[in-house]
């Protein structure tokens, strides 16, 4: 395993360092996407549940490559947050309807009930501070609303990736530790997925309620 990945550096070190590392590679990013990765991603917008007039925050977004798919949804408003602002800026200049915020998902102060889809595609793994993250998706989640965390590529991209980038990444979070990072949240688990080629995990805001089910497929 790559020496990085075995130090953990303060959160703030290790987003500075993503951000220098995701800024160089704006261009590698902006290629048109395999077939099978644009049907995967296809799927996992499907799985928000997007409605006309819908509030979507893409976490991580990147230069927006889930934009044209949630678009096709009809949703009112879609917010963006990125922390390299090589990525961002790029994002801004092929979707300039797309609210863009450069900062970290644990620091972004929008309203609270006032997003009604969250997408965490591909960023998981990066994020130091996954229960801070969780809580404030949470705050920022209308009633109903709903997380979808996801990877286009499949745990076992994700465990080659882990080898080769230059900081700590951590495995795609199993069932029971979604669970773990639900705990104590109005979050409810109600798809999860976990095939070789897709990574796929639905989150539900509802009344904490420990009678309701959890659903793994």
């Amino acid at each position: 395993m790559n020496e990085a990945n075995n130090e953990r550096p303060n959160p703030l070190l290790l987003k500075a360092k993503q951000a220098r590392y995701f800024d160089e590679l704006v261009d590698l990013f902006d290629q048109e996407q395999p077939p099978q990765i644009q049907a995967n991603l296809r799927e996992i917008v499907a799985s928000a549940g997007i409605k006309p007039g819908d509030s979507v925050l893409d976490v991580g977004a990147g230069v927006g490559v889930l934009v044209p798919f949630i678009e096709k949804y009809g949703p009112a408003r879609i917010v963006a947050c990125e922390i390299s602002p090589r990525m961002l800026e790029r994002l801004r200049e092929k979707y300039p309807r797309v609210e863009a915020h450069l900062a970290d998902i644990g620091e972004l102060d929008l309203p609270d009930s006032s997003i009604d889809v969250i997408f965490m595609n591909a960023v998981f793994p990066n994020l130091a501070e996954k229960q801070k993250v969780m809580a404030n998706c949470s705050r920022m989640l209308a009633p109903n609303g709903r997380i979808v965390i996801s990877h286009p590529e499949g745990r076992p991209f994700v465990e080659r990736l882990r080898e080769v980038v230059p900081f700590p990444l951590d495995p795609l979070p199993t069932f029971p530790k979604l669970r773990r990072l639900a705990k104590g949240l109005p979050l409810v688990l109600t798809l999860y997925q976990d095939r070789s080629d897709l990574y796929l995990a639905v989150l539900d805001k509802a009344p904490l309620d420990p009678r309701r089910p959890i659903g793994k497929r």
